[in-house]
């Protein structure tokens, strides 16, 4: 398939037995892309049989621990493995001061670069581009400066001759944020959405304080935006009945998955 997404973290930043933190892989006619790297990425990468060297870009949200303690591992490996094509990596100003500590202490002996880019836009801004994907960035509301980031597949001239009637893929993912007024219109039309349901509804004060979104809220965000599917993830440690979040949100968007560590889905 063009597009295939692998899920490799659910939980949030406290620590669960059986969930991974923030971390996911799009794969892109044969290439890979990273969405924030919580701990043990590498470790879900090999159960998925997903290539270190096939990784082009790695984009972080936010300078959470849940969404980056995995960072340091996955890059050190990368060399181990002999990696020589360039990394580009895009997240927050504060995401380059970590890099350089990284390159100042474990990056000896590395034979590729890092190429960090800083991410600062107000609304969606394109970081990134190759042969099959243009990745826009765009600011969420959370309590530390934070990105969400859409991929939009490139469709050739060839291709489009061949298969006149094609739909090009898309996929945004939207990691920690509470509502706000533009992120539907951002994310507008995606085939797939994963946006964050830290908190069931009855739990919507905390969700506030903490600058997060219920369930029916990333219900909410799906359908305002026209997605095609959406995929929740995220979750509270205090989540003791799925079944009900996941009617939280079939609710209001009847096509919700509930996201799982190691689910593959492919668009």
């Amino acid at each position: 398939m063009n597009f295939t997404l692998t899920i490799m973290g659910t939980a949030s930043a406290m620590p669960i037995s059986d969930r991974n933190p923030s971390a996911q892989a799009l794969a892109v006619h044969g290439r890979l892309f990273l969405l924030d790297c919580g701990e043990g990425t590498q470790q879900q990468m090999r159960r998925a049989h997903l290539s270190f060297l096939k990784v082009e870009a790695i984009f972080i949200s936010h300078i959470h621990g849940d969404h980056l303690f995995g960072l340091f591992g996955l890059l050190n490996t990368m060399a181990m493995y002999g990696r020589t094509a360039d990394l580009y990596i895009y997240g927050p100003q504060a995401l380059g001061s970590v890099l350089n500590f990284y390159r100042s202490f474990f990056a000896d002996g590395s034979a590729y670069e890092i190429r960090f880019t800083a991410v600062d836009c107000k609304e969606p801004q394109v970081v990134h581009q190759s042969k099959w994907v243009t990745v826009s960035a765009f600011p969420l509301n959370h309590k530390i400066e934070c990105y969400g980031y859409r991929f939009d597949e490139i469709v050739t001239e060839r291709h489009w001759k061949e298969n006149p009637d094609y739909h090009p893929k898309s996929y945004a993912y939207c990691s920690d944020t509470a509502p706000f007024a533009q992120e539907a219109a951002w994310v507008k039309g995606v085939d797939l959405l994963y946006h964050e349901a830290t908190y069931p509804g009855e739990m919507a004060d905390k969700a506030a304080a903490r600058w997060h979104s219920t369930a029916g809220q990333a219900a909410q965000c799906a359908r305002d935006a026209g997605a095609g599917q959406l995929v929740v993830g995220h979750y509270s440690s205090r989540i003791t009945d799925f079944g009900a979040l996941a009617q939280e949100c079939r609710d209001i968007f009847p096509d919700t998955v509930l996201a799982q560590d190691g689910d593959i889905i492919e668009f």
